[in-house]
């Protein structure tokens, strides 16, 4: 049950606040949202409120804001097509009904001949009595069509009707509320625990390790390997893993005394990789400082943000398999056990989530954020929009492929966690 509250919680708050980037863009752009969806599928629950309903949805596989003037959302009254018509004091069409009898003695009947529901905003069409009438349709207007009402949306408040610039930030708000969010809760972290100081004091040296063997003992302040100084754990840790079996010569700083020692790190093959280890423990210092809380928040981002392209990178060249991607499964395996280390362990794994979610979401691959923004570079260069129905296309197969990409790492999870 721990699990599945954290993962629920975790996987909530990520791709709600990618949503909220693309939900408060699009209204910032003055688009009209239809729907703000957490999950897909079936539909769970669902609130309106105002123009835009907020549902949560069965899948847990990401979220949507759907927007005006996407997909299938244009409605297109063909000649001869009979409709019902309720028209204001305003002379005005306040709702327009479809496919549907109305028992209501105030809705006006007519056989459509032309009609425009996005930019001039009108139908025409043949009354009963045989006389051809024309009624402008208020911005506000409701189709309704088998009980179910859709309001309408003028070109005006159409994604594709704003600027390239708009609609750019617009997608990439997703991402970027991603990267915001993990700034947030790596700052969070570091005002609860502390800002880690990164000092490469040694907290405990393994019995019988390399260190141990040269003398090294707990609490020793690494200042020197191999003459050059050591100013973080990260550079110590760097030496020591790129020089397996290398005698080394490190400097330690103990009761304010230099000593010098020689240790020659292990050699350690893990995954195919080689890699040196001495045999010590490190538990970073902490301070309690805010405005450092705030350069730790940025400095854990960027960081998380550059491992993760250079995870790309190897996957790209081959050095990383795909087999060891994770899907939900695997993320809502890792999730749980992470969560039995407390609060702080599960808020420093969103954080990186978030941090991958929103790199991911850039990858100029179709039906991605990144697949869509290349589309917007395209039209900058060329100076006009590329073709909406090839455009669907491509977006339609990358959405294929990612299905398949994504079956294939959930059974690699499967395989991994139930019969490993």
């Amino acid at each position: 049950m721990e699990t599945v509250l954290a993962f629920i919680v975790v996987f909530g708050t990520l791709v709600f606040f990618h949503e909220l980037g693309h939900f408060l863009f699009a209204k910032k752009a003055g688009i009209m949202v239809r729907e703000f969806a957490i999950g897909f599928g079936p539909k769970i629950l669902g609130i309106q409120r105002g123009e835009t309903i907020y549902t949560i949805r069965l899948l847990p596989l990401g979220g949507y804001v759907r927007m005006a003037g996407e997909d299938f959302d244009k409605v297109e009254l063909q000649p001869g097509y009979r409709v019902g018509l309720y028209v204001n004091a305003a002379g005005e069409v306040e709702k327009l009904y479809l496919n549907q009898n109305v028992s209501n003695p105030d809705v006006l009947f007519l056989e459509t001949e032309k009609s425009d529901l996005d930019k001039e905003l009108f139908i025409e069409g043949y009354s009963d009595d045989g006389e051809l009438v024309r009624y402008p349709i208020a911005r506000n207007a409701v189709i309704v069509e088998k009980g179910q009402e859709l309001l309408i949306a003028p070109y005006d408040r159409q994604f594709e009707s704003k600027p390239l610039m708009s609609r750019t930030m617009t997608i990439f708000a997703g991402p970027l509320f991603n990267f915001i969010l993990s700034f947030f809760i790596f700052l969070t972290i570091g005002l609860i625990q502390g800002v880690p100081t990164y000092e490469p004091i040694i907290s405990e040296v393994q019995d019988k390790g390399p260190a141990f063997e040269a003398g090294m003992q707990d609490g020793d302040l690494v200042r020197e390997v191999e003459g050059s100084p050591i100013t973080s754990w990260q550079e110590f840790a760097k030496v020591v893993q790129e020089h397996p079996e290398e005698e080394l010569s490190f400097v330690v700083e103990r009761g304010g005394e230099l000593i010098p020692l020689q240790i020659t790190p292990s050699l350690m093959e893990e995954a195919g990789q080689k890699y040196g280890q001495v045999g010590v423990y490190y538990t970073s210092p902490t301070e309690d400082n805010p405005l450092k809380a705030i350069a730790y928040g940025a400095e854990r981002t960027w960081w998380w943000m550059t491992e993760i392209l250079s995870l790309l990178g190897q996957l790209i060249t081959g050095k990383f398999s795909i087999d060891a991607l994770s899907g939900p499964v695997g993320i809502y395996q890792a999730t749980g056990e992470v969560a039995k280390y407390g609060i702080v362990n599960l808020m420093h794994w969103a954080a990186i989530l978030s941090v991958n979610l929103g790199i991911m979401n850039l990858l100029p691959l179709p039906a991605l954020d990144g697949g869509r923004l290349l589309f917007f570079l395209f039209e900058a260069v060329r100076g006009k929009p590329v073709d909406k129905q090839k455009e669907g296309m491509v977006h339609f197969v990358g959405i294929v492929l990612l299905m398949v990409l994504m079956i294939v790492v959930t059974w690699n999870d499967i395989q991994r966690f139930f019969f490993n």
